[in-house]
């Protein structure tokens, strides 16, 4: 039996000079790579210290600190670590605070034929007090020459196409406040900010905002904008509000004489801002559960003389204003009260309707959207049943108002506070009633306001002589002006005339209405006797 022939190994083949050159590029590469990475750690310190000097010197009225940063050259990427940025009048807070800042290539758009950067945002802190705030609207330096876009291209040398923010924070912190105003986990991302791609639409970058507002608060903005626009950068967004807390303003609100307490709003609507539209549009707008108070006293009437011509001013500037559409399809309140407190008085006094329920639609500043409409239900002093509907419509040649109220059975007792400012006396029981209508246009009024007091019965006590004299007076004029089938007291003011100014807005109108003619129709007949006991 023949053995089998042992077989020959094969000479092991020697690389050809293709692969040689493979294994070159290589150990090439990754030399140059691990260069590139030590030579990182290296270059930190010099270029940190570069970057926080130009921010330095491009920002005008601020101080920046940079204490950290990594370069890292393998895909020219720059990681910022702990900037902080102070306002030099009012260094504490920091306004801006970057715990991390990353900018680097954005690769993405390589693919495109273009070399442009990108930025992510790690847990941002945006800190604004009153103080910074006030600082900041009186400089005199305007915003495009205090180095922002300057100091933006010292971070990056790239132009920056995309923008990521996760988890920041926006806080207003006001010196009445306990609790701060505040945008928490706030996430924004923005891309073809250098209109790469879709160069020819109107609004090529694509965005979207989320945030919490005021802690319980939730609220969302998705648009497109065109960020390179001349001479104005422009937007078009679509925003929701969902269950923000209103009397978080409180002390905001407060330093205009008002007083908030409690209520819920929530809103949907649209904007268009750029350099030929100015729109914005408020859906539907519902608040809830909400008490206001508007506070007259003797130290707030310079300043309620002001804000009311500064309100003047803006109804004048935006009314029918070319360009510009402000518009409120949809408002509706509901479980609201709103009430006024007169300080000004020896005797002061609060006068209110509860249960309010209101609806406003078509509400805008422009002639040719239409007549705007109102109507409201709810409780005069907690009792009086009311009702009331309004139509206006935006001025052109002054004010055009139509306005309906009725008031049913309030309970007079409720109203002692004011009837002892006014007339200096009390009542025991009654019921009070007023129908009133009201019209203006071509800047003149026309309408009358009908009171009606039923079963009033006045409160004597053991006061002097003169006091005792007046309630008599006080209910024997009651007893004549009294109405013996329905048992009531009635009177009548008739009102028109010009307005006094052909610039008084529509607010105003109502408000002068409440202020003066509502109370003097009230009370002529108890004004007259007191008049007459005082002689």
């Amino acid at each position: 039996m023949a053995e089998p022939e042992e077989k020959t190994p094969a000479p092991p083949q020697r690389p050809g000079r293709g692969t040689h050159l493979l294994r070159w590029v290589v150990g090439i590469i990754v030399g140059i790579c691990i260069i590139l990475f030590i030579a990182s750690f290296f270059i930190d310190e010099p270029v940190r210290r570069v970057i926080e000097k130009k921010l330095n010197t491009h920002l005008v009225g601020y101080t920046v600190r940079l204490p950290g940063l990594h370069v890292r050259l393998i895909g020219f990427a720059l990681t910022f670590k702990g900037l902080t940025i102070a306002q030099k009048a009012h260094p504490a807070p920091p306004i801006i605070e970057f715990p991390i800042l990353k900018a680097n290539v954005h690769w993405r758009e390589i693919f495109s034929g273009k070399l442009v950067g990108e930025l992510t945002l790690i847990r941002p802190k945006v800190h604004v007090n009153l103080a910074q705030l006030k600082t900041e609207v009186h400089s005199n330096v305007p915003v495009k020459k205090r180095g922002w876009q300057q100091a933006l291209e010292d971070i990056y040398p790239l132009k920056i196409n995309h923008v990521l923010i996760k988890d920041g924070d926006i806080t207003y912190l006001d010196p009445d406040s306990k609790l701060p105003l505040r945008l928490g986990h706030v996430n924004f991302e923005a891309d073809n900010i250098r209109n790469i791609h879709l160069p020819d639409r109107v609004y090529p970058s694509n965005f979207h905002l989320d945030t919490t507002v005021f802690d319980s608060g939730r609220g969302t903005v998705d648009g497109k904008a065109n960020l390179l626009a001349e001479p104005v950068p422009g937007v078009k967004a679509h925003f929701k509000l969902e269950k923000v807390p209103i009397d978080r303003i409180k002390p905001i609100i407060a330093r205009a004489s008002l007083s908030i307490q409690g209520g819920q709003l929530g809103t949907d609507g649209a904007i268009e801002y750029g350099p030929k539209v100015n729109t914005a549009q408020i859906r539907n707008l519902v608040i809830s559960g909400m008490t206001v108070d508007y506070i007259h006293s003797a130290a707030t009437a310079a300043a309620e003389n002001r804000r009311a011509a500064m309100a003047r001013q803006a109804a004048k500037k935006l009314s029918n204003r070319p360009g510009l559409l402000l518009r409120m399809d949809q408002m509706n309140l509901t479980g609201c009260t709103f009430g006024m407190i007169n300080r000004n008085k020896a005797a002061p006094y609060r006068i209110f309707i509860s249960d309010t329920n209101l609806h406003l639609s078509n509400f805008s500043n422009q002639f040719s959207q239409g007549a705007s409409t109102a109507r409201l239900t709810g409780k005069f002093m907690g009792t009086g049943t009311t009702q009331a509907t309004a139509a206006f419509r935006p001025e052109k040649q002054g004010p055009d108002l139509d306005l309906y109220v009725k008031i049913d059975n309030t309970q007079l007792t409720g109203m002692n506070e004011l009837l002892h400012s006014y007339a200096n006396f009390t009542v025991t029981g009654g019921t009070f009633s007023l129908i009133t209508e009201l019209h203006v246009k071509n800047n003149a009024v026309t309408g009358y306001l009908k009171p009606f007091f039923k079963d009033l019965q006045v409160r004597h006590e053991r006061k002097g002589p003169l006091h005792r004299l007046y309630e008599m007076l006080v209910g024997g004029v009651a007893k004549l002006l009294e109405n013996r089938p329905r048992q009531q007291v009635a009177t009548k003011a008739d009102i028109s005339g010009p307005l006094k100014s052909p610039q008084t807005s529509t607010w105003q109108i109502i408000v002068e209405l409440v202020r003066n003619a509502f109370f003097k129709a009230i009370l002529p007949t108890f004004e007259h006797e007191a008049r007459a006991v005082k002689r």
